[in-house]
């Protein structure tokens, strides 16, 4: 910038003329103000630029966690579904039939009964040993578990049919296994006549099968009866 450029605005304005070295210095001050100004509005707006790319970055990352909660819970609960409606399945299918059911009589009383069972339809493989029974009669309630001989805490399983040996386990259709008890042992005398006890076999799934054995009103001049 020349000095006569600057001279008739100088003039004009305050009636004097000051030096060039003043007017330069006081140009590149006003110049350099300009530019601190500028300067400092475009780190304004970088600030403000990068917070809100920060906090867009925060809610990424919330969302992406809140839905990998979501994610895990749903697997959880489905996982958890799929298990109860199994565990609830297995409940209803996975238990035994009772085939027929027979007492030995001595004395006019019924003195032990047998069930024979097999596996219900659609049952997997049910074993006997770990299974439990509610002796549920006319004078006592007691469980029952499986042993080596029938008494008051204990049933035996007798081989009816079984071609491949699996005693105590039911693990064909055609199996047939023979539940003993002894109902002295349990109910002092036995069964007397027209008494009934109550039966309540729970298999390893926790499948119950309910069967009420009924002692018939005559027992004399009998050996063995149907229940």
């Amino acid at each position: 910038m020349d000095e006569h450029y600057i001279y008739p605005w100088w003039q004009f304005l305050v009636g004097k003329v000051p030096e060039y070295n003043t007017v330069r210095i006081m140009i590149r001050n006003g110049l350099s103000a300009v530019k601190d100004r500028i300067e400092g509005a475009v780190n304004d707006r970088g600030q403000v630029g990068i917070g809100t790319l920060i906090v867009f970055i925060a809610m990424v990352l919330v969302a992406a966690i809140a839905a990998g909660v979501l994610i895990n819970t749903a697997g959880f609960l489905q996982t958890k579904s799929e298990q109860t409606g199994q565990e609830s399945s297995a409940q209803v299918s996975n238990r035994v039939q009772v085939v027929s059911a027979f007492g030995n009589v001595g004395n006019e009383n019924v003195k032990d009964i047998s069930l024979t069972v097999m596996r219900g339809s659609g049952s997997d493989d049910i074993n006997l040993s770990a299974a439990t029974i509610e002796w549920i009669g006319p004078n006592k309630a007691q469980t029952l578990v499986y042993g080596d001989s029938a008494n008051d805490t204990q049933f035996t399983v007798n081989t009816i049919k079984d071609p491949d040996n699996s005693k105590p386990v039911l693990n064909t259709q055609d199996d047939r296994l023979e539940i003993n008890m002894s109902a002295t042992d349990i109910n002092g005398e036995g069964l007397g006549e027209g008494e009934e006890v109550k039966l309540k076999l729970t298999t390893q799934y926790g499948a119950v099968t309910l069967y009420r054995a009924n002692v018939p009103q005559s027992l004399s001049q009998e050996s063995a009866v149907t229940v």
